[in-house]
């Protein structure tokens, strides 16, 4: 059997472990079922994004009018831009694989990893084993469990990702992340996009000001189907049929040439053995971790999707490079601290999010006033907002009322994952208030929307 120092299953975040473990002498090994780089290069972050700024671009040009300028919106070449954004990720990956071949002391096993008992894994037939193993295998879409939906070509994120034709009509279930950036980029190119939601908001997991908001407006440029379940999927003549259901039980139905599954995601520890292992998950299938992310088998850790603590790139790049840190430079153990973790989400209206929202507060038993305080401000109420003609975008800031910290931040609107980086700093360094009102804003800059907000809460104090 062959002995390694360092064993990682999953090429996204677990590469920097394996890779910088590699270049400080230990033998590494890093396993890698599909290709190489993972769900945020392959089928995530970045090719969703190579679609989504092209259809924020269509989307200014349709906009254009408001500004007085005439401007008109033919059509897109969409299965060249496709093209274009899986060449870009194919050929990035392809070099990622390159390097793995290439790099000393580290072997690039491409294929399934399923482990035969607690620190033994099979590869490429062989079995395999490491004074230390991560686990950072990812997550795939989770898929709702409906009449006929096993039996019909839906698509999830990945294939919506690599289509070559644009539908006319696209039908889509859910109203998460995923469902609202990548509907968003559909609608944008032309399809009549019909959002199925079964509750009446998008964006349940913001602040309840800023899900509440972003629907309001996400409906005025979309048809969306509030309160509704589908119970049944058909297939027929190039044509999907989703039968619907609201909650008094009336009956409907929503035709397309398009149907995108966005319901949420699942980590990927089916099918890895584990029952092999005395490594323990949760009902879910996450991962049980302590706090230096190890799991219930000694030397064995795990980190990113398949934990499940947060489900972003930059968590996970956070989670390996802390790893990598403390059990091979400093050579020990130690509990993890995040910092605020931010995340935003890439449609129209854009939303950028970190720290507390106001439900949490109240659920932990807050009260306005008495234990925090907020500060709203409308981009229309600066003049870089004026000068976009802005209508509902706005920037929310809460503070702790005993220390004046910023304890959470909530943005809507252009630029919003951009401008929220001045607050992951401030709560970041525990920064209160005042401090945020004593530096000086570029005037006029978008970034005065937050000293608005700011000095909003500190009137209230």
């Amino acid at each position: 059997m062959k002995v390694y120092d360092v064993i990682v299953i999953g090429s996204g975040g677990g590469a920097k472990i394996s890779t910088p473990a590699s270049m400080i002498g230990l033998k590494a090994a890093i396993i890698e079922e599909w290709k190489a780089g993972g769900t945020c290069l392959n089928r995530g972050c970045i090719p969703s994004k190579m679609l989504i700024h092209p259809a924020n671009v269509v989307l200014a040009i349709k906009e254009a009018k408001k500004f007085g300028i005439e401007a008109k919106y033919n059509s897109v070449d969409f299965g060249r831009l496709m093209k274009r954004i899986n060449l870009t990720t194919d050929s990035d990956s392809a070099s990622i694989s390159r390097s793995y071949k290439n790099a000393k002391n580290l072997d690039y096993y491409r294929c399934h990893a399923e482990f035969v008992s607690d620190k033994v894994i099979k590869a490429n037939g062989k079995e395999i084993t490491a004074k230390k193993i991560f686990i950072a295998s990812g997550a795939r879409p989770s898929i709702p469990k409906i009449e006929g939906l096993d039996k019909v070509p839906y698509m999830t994120s990945t294939e919506a990702l690599l289509k070559k034709e644009l539908p006319k009509k696209l039908l889509v279930l859910g109203a998460g992340y995923i469902a609202a950036e990548l509907g968003h980029a559909y609608a944008a190119f032309g399809s009549d996009v019909n959002f199925i939601v079964r509750g009446n908001t998008f964006l349940q997991r913001e602040d309840s000001d800023i899900s509440r908001e972003f629907t309001k407006v996400f409906s005025k440029l979309h048809k969306c189907h509030y309160n509704v379940e589908p119970f049944k999927v058909e297939y027929k003549d190039k044509k999907f049929i989703a039968h619907l259901k609201d909650k008094k039980g009336n009956k409907s139905r929503l035709d397309g040439d398009g149907l995108l599954v966005a319901t949420g995601i699942r980590p990927n520890t089916d099918n890895l053995g584990l029952k092999n292992t005395r490594i323990k998950t949760d009902n879910e299938g996450f991962i049980i971790v302590n706090k230096c992310m190890e799991t219930s088998v000694k030397d064995v850790y795990a980190i990113g999707d398949v934990v499940g603590n947060y489900m972003f790139r930059h968590s996970v790049n956070f989670e390996s490079e802390f790893l990598f840190g403390t059990l091979f430079i400093e050579k020990k153990k130690r509990p993890i601290s995040y910092p605020p973790m931010p995340h935003a989400v890439f449609t129209h209206p854009e939303i950028g999010s970190v720290g507390n929202t106001e439900d949490e507060l109240k659920s932990a038993g807050k009260k306005e006033g008495k234990d925090y305080i907020i500060g709203i401000s409308l981009y229309k109420q600066s003049a870089q907002g004026i000068a976009r003609l802005s209508e509902t975008d706005f920037v929310k800031l809460i503070f702790d009322k005993k220390t004046r910290k910023l304890i959470g931040a909530h943005i809507m609107g252009e630029e919003a994952a951009t401008m929220l980086h001045q607050l992951i700093f401030a709560m970041t360094y525990e920064a209160t208030v005042d401090q945020l009102l004593s530096m000086i804003y570029i005037h006029p800059a978008l970034p005065e929307i937050v000293r608005n907000a700011a000095k909003k809460a500190k009137d209230r104090f």
